[in-house]
């Protein structure tokens, strides 16, 4: 029992910095304003559950996963960096341009125009990558595949890799939550203005993930 809570405090220690809940919050801050309490707090549980089940797929599927598509840990690093900056971009830089989709909707009939357009942010960006992102799948990648050469993935690592999945799902539900409370304080200009700062702030993260992956290329050509 001693070797379970050890090893659930490494884990939690080890993800916590690097999933940070609070980089899903700011987006939600920025991308679910226009929800609906309940439509918000159902995108939430959705994310929570999705947020669970990358943590567990990468565990147990990660690696065998990127081996049957040839992704390597730097590929992920470089893919989640263009996915996080192209957010960043589109969060910094609002599109003041009607788009395809308000095009069409101007074309609807007046019935239809009443029925809302609910955008849907629980898988993308709130689960992936704004939590279970790049640097946390290879993290846990990295760490099963550490465990398999050592002879194997003992039960004890099991319970912990299942427990870690949950609290850290559980965290994240409850950091989303909080959410609305600061989305009622900060009012519509607030929450534009820490959309952008958070735009801001998600170039510099997908560029420094890039640039870690294409280091970690280079690294690799070096060494060969």
């Amino acid at each position: 029992m001693d070797d379970y809570f050890h090893y659930l405090l490494l884990g939690l220690l080890a993800l916590l910095p690097v999933a940070n809940p609070l980089t899903s919050v700011t987006l939600l801050l920025a991308l679910g304003s226009e929800l609906s309490r309940a439509e918000r707090n159902r995108q939430i549980l959705k994310a929570t559950l999705y947020v669970a089940a990358i943590l567990l797929i990468s565990f147990y599927g990660g690696s065998a996963i990127m081996s049957a598509f040839g992704i390597s840990i730097p590929g992920l690093r470089i893919a989640g960096g263009l996915i996080i900056t192209y957010i960043g971009f589109t969060m910094l830089f609002p599109s003041t341009q009607p788009s395809e989709s308000e095009a069409q909707q101007a074309m609807l009939s007046e019935e239809e125009k009443r029925k809302p357009h609910i955008r849907d942010i629980s898988f993308v960006p709130l689960a992936l990558p704004g939590t279970a992102g790049p640097g946390t799948i290879a993290l846990i990648i990295s760490a099963a595949a550490s465990l398999d050469q050592q002879g194997g993935i003992p039960l004890v690592i099991h319970l912990v890799v299942v427990s870690n999945a949950i609290l850290i799902a559980l965290i994240f539900w409850i950091a989303l939550r909080s959410a609305n409370l600061i989305m009622k304080l900060l009012g519509e200009s607030g929450i534009d203005a820490v959309s952008r700062v958070v735009g801001f702030l998600l170039i510099g993260m997908g560029v420094q993930f890039a640039i870690n992956g294409v280091g970690e290329v280079v690294q690799g050509f070096g060494a060969s």
